[in-house]
């Protein structure tokens, strides 16, 4: 029988880590452990979980100097022991049989090495005066070798089986927020699970709430580093020489410029935001040297 352990990443949001790791422990049937890790300036975080850690030896705690959500969820994956491994933000809260949706899910496909579910906008914010990324879809969906691929997914909540992970080396450090490509560290994932050849499980079932409200003003930067990541997720993969990457990068592109010129028609603003971001994530990646075999960028310490 599988274990699951649950991994939440932050930064500075104590009382949203708090409801966070909450919601996860009240799941039924439990996980076998929840890894915080916090990239944290003050112990602000680990106070607001103290009580939590006095009463719950489930819950372990793991505060990291070093910046970037892929080396979080790196150091994540490291500090945990589950056959599965739950991901969740610390924005989102989690219904109670989220866990054993994940379990049932991986045991009727034995394939699938990755799973991403449902993110849905909580009812209080439905009609707020801003954004709230969201991730909805109602058919269960399986992208491998033998289907149509396409990069499809939202990190806040998703999941994976230890030996996959084991099998890719983890996330790409250069990518994700905080780090220098700032962001899609989830879709070079899923990429590179397609790529060695194993299936990724898209299951309506698992779902959960997400809190992360950003203002109008703010959202043109978030396209943009959305932009930026992709850009660089793509061209990782296009130096590596791989056609399929350079197909879905193109089909991208098209589909981004059309949108730049017809969205603001429609009084939908910012496409352009995303759009320049694709193509400076682009050209950055070349900053980086890539290790062509296990298609992940090199730290600029680490030389050619």
């Amino acid at each position: 029988m599988n274990t699951l352990s649950v991994v939440i990443c932050t930064v500075n949001r104590p009382e949203l880590a708090w409801k966070a790791v909450t919601s996860v422990l009240s799941t039924e049937p439990g996980p076998a452990e929840v890894v915080v890790i916090d990239q944290s300036s003050t112990d602000a975080t680990h106070r607001s979980l103290d009580e939590l850690l006095a009463r719950d030896d489930r819950l372990r705690y793991v505060h990291s100097s070093k910046v970037g959500l892929s080396s979080a969820y790196n150091l994540g994956i490291a500090s945990s022991t589950g056959d599965i491994i739950a991901f969740t933000d610390d924005d989102c809260l989690v219904p109670t049989d989220w866990l054993a949706k994940i379990s049932d899910a991986f045991d009727r496909h034995p394939e699938a090495g990755l799973l991403y579910g449902q993110v849905l906008v909580p009812p209080e914010l439905e009609h707020a005066e801003g954004v709230v990324p969201y991730l909805k879809f109602e058919h269960e969906r399986t992208l491998s070798s033998a289907t149509e691929f396409q990069v499809f997914g939202m990190g806040a909540n998703f999941a994976a089986r230890r030996s996959m992970l084991e099998r890719i080396g983890g996330f790409d450090e250069i990518l994700g927020g905080g780090a220098p490509l700032r962001s899609s560290q989830d879709y070079d994932l899923q990429f590179r699970v397609y790529r060695a050849g194993m299936a990724c499980l898209l299951e309506p079932t698992v779902k959960l709430l997400h809190y992360g409200f950003r203002e109008n003003v703010d959202w043109p930067k978030t396209l943009t580093a959305y932009g930026v990541g992709d850009g660089a997720f793509y061209m990782k993969h296009l130096r590596c020489g791989d056609s399929k990457a350079g197909m879905l990068f193109a089909r991208r592109l098209g589909g981004q410029a059309a949108r730049s010129i017809l969205k603001p028609m429609l009084g939908r603003p910012h496409q352009n935001e995303y759009l320049r971001g694709m193509l400076s994530g682009a050209r950055k990646s070349f900053s980086y040297s890539v290790d062509r075999q296990h298609r992940m960028y090199r730290a600029k310490h680490e030389g050619a």
